[in-house]
């Protein structure tokens, strides 16, 4: 077991919260296009976890040809396997305005939670997706998201997850 890793780390997903790195969040971004919000979560990504933003954007694009991850009510939560990757690791980014993501209801997305997960994370990577679409689903957390002013207010509702529920 790592450094700072305990068994409740191994057995549950992580927290929404511990998923976001410093620099993971961005709380105001312009994007032309769904590939464009997508290239600009691999920058922010290969930024935060030391990676190399072809590779992640190249992983999320391909995730993406296979069915959108636009879930409806305004939220995408694109995830792929990424080269390189140590952990389970988010970003988070809030469009202005909203692209169109293909999205099952067809609106346009504004809140994108990106989940990457290293090549070997299997059904970690299934149940932290499960977790942050289960955060993602109220609609009090998606109001609160997108009045959120800054990066520290959105980290702060991500940590406030309830602990209790299961994975």
């Amino acid at each position: 077991m790592s450094k700072g890793m305990s068994l409740t780390t191994l057995i549950a997903p992580p927290m929404i919260g511990d998923l976001l790195a410093r620099g993971a969040i961005a709380p105001s971004v312009a994007a032309a296009n769904k590939r464009q919000a997508l290239a600009i979560v691999s920058e922010m990504a290969a930024r935060a976890y030391d990676l190399k933003a072809s590779r992640v954007l190249d992983a999320l694009l391909e995730r993406e040809a296979l069915s959108t991850t636009g879930v409806g009510h305004g939220v995408a939560i694109p995830h792929a396997h990424v080269p390189g990757l140590r952990s389970m690791s988010g970003v988070f980014v809030r469009l202005r305005p909203p692209v169109q993501f293909e999205a099952v209801d067809e609106e346009p997305v504004d809140l994108i939670f990106a989940i990457l997960a290293p090549m070997d994370a299997g059904s970690d990577h299934l149940r932290t997706l499960a977790r942050v679409a289960r955060g993602l689903r109220s609609p009090e957390l998606r109001l609160q998201l997108r009045q959120a002013q800054g990066a520290d207010a959105i980290r702060a509702l991500f940590a406030q997850e309830p602990r209790s529920s299961a994975a």
